[in-house]
């Protein structure tokens, strides 16, 4: 009987721990976030460029939201890897987040031959944060104006052009390699350290043209010196309704989806995960928000954690689509 009423107590004391055990995340979520005690956004980039700009704005509202202080902590390098890296180790109590371009997750894994994260195991998808397509940006010392002059030019100066990229293996240069591919054209690829040390020697002519962001674009267009002659995306931008796509010209297959968005790591607990969905949700529906990300060529909106969790997939397959045609060996 003894023996009996033991097996009870221990049976009891099992289930009153899985209730306790069930009842956590929930109460972390109802705790979350906790006062004083600081979320912190990691992005891949330096201050002051497009990205770490639209971060800013956004931890800004999101800490109005929330009611707590949300920082952006810059850690760039090795194409935004180490932000990644550190994110994907991180305790998964919301308070250190991951605001990342399409590349990190959807074709760092298919360029690069070491990669220390996976882009599915180590992270939980949030939000999306933006859709901002690369665009054709091309210097005023070449006597172009749309994509088809730019091909002429290029095919009758076969090695003498350069076109420059964020680095090996980044988006600029799929997209550079694969232009080269459909329009068979002879240009050299100039690998740059990031961006804007590429859109300075565009602006100087030192290259003369390169697929950049179309935050960095609409500031360098601003210069005088440099064109943008092609959207590569599938509809024109609200930040440049002039500017035609790559398939209003002719040239179809660049059209691959850019954007950012939101990442925490791993094994998250679902109720911390909506309450920083919904915060998300809210703070990219603000007019100022929304109105900053559209003069920085991109369009503010955010998603379900399922619905970017399965754009991430996508977008992932069709880089990795591309990468293989393009024949890219990993860097």
């Amino acid at each position: 009987m003894k023996k009996h009423n033991g097996s009870r107590r221990a049976f009891g004391a099992a289930l009153s721990a899985a209730a306790l055990l069930g009842l956590a995340p929930l109460a972390m979520a109802q705790d979350f976030p906790s006062r004083g005690k600081p979320i912190r956004i990691v992005v891949g980039f330096t201050a002051g460029g497009g990205t770490d700009a639209q971060a800013r704005i956004v931890a800004q509202k999101l800490g109005e939201v929330l009611g707590t202080s949300v920082i952006v902590d810059n850690r760039p390098g090795a194409s935004t890897m180490l932000a990644a890296n550190e994110v994907s180790r991180a305790l998964p109590d919301g308070y250190t987040l991951l605001y990342a371009p399409s590349s990190t997750m959807a074709q760092n894994p298919h360029t690069f031959a070491q990669v220390p994260y996976d882009p599915f195991k180590d992270f939980t998808a949030i939000s999306m944060g933006g859709r901002g397509p690369l665009v054709l940006s091309v210097s005023t010392t070449v006597p172009a104006n749309n994509v088809k002059e730019l091909v002429a030019y290029v095919k009758a100066n076969p090695g003498k052009v350069s076109y420059a990229s964020f680095g090996a293996g980044t988006s600029s240069h799929i997209y550079g390699e694969a232009f080269v591919k459909k329009t068979g054209v002879d240009a050299v690829h100039i690998p740059y350290k990031g961006g804007s040390d590429a859109a300075k020697d565009l602006i100087g002519g030192r290259v003369q043209y390169m697929f950049d962001s179309a935050s960095s674009a609409v500031i360098t267009s601003a210069s005088g010196k440099v064109k943008i002659l092609a959207i590569a995306s599938n509809a024109r931008i609200s930040a440049l309704p002039d500017v035609p796509t790559f398939a209003e010209q002719g040239i179809t297959g660049l059209d691959l989806p850019s954007w950012l968005g939101f990442y925490g790591p791993a094994h998250m607990p679902a109720p911390v995960v909506a309450k920083l969905n919904a915060a998300l949700t809210q703070v990219l529906a603000m007019p100022q928000v929304r109105e900053f990300y559209r003069t920085g060529g991109y369009e503010a909106g955010a998603t379900t954690p399922e619905e970017f969790a399965g754009i991430t997939r996508s977008t992932y397959d069709r880089w990795g689509a591309m990468v293989q045609q393009v024949g890219l060996a990993k860097q």
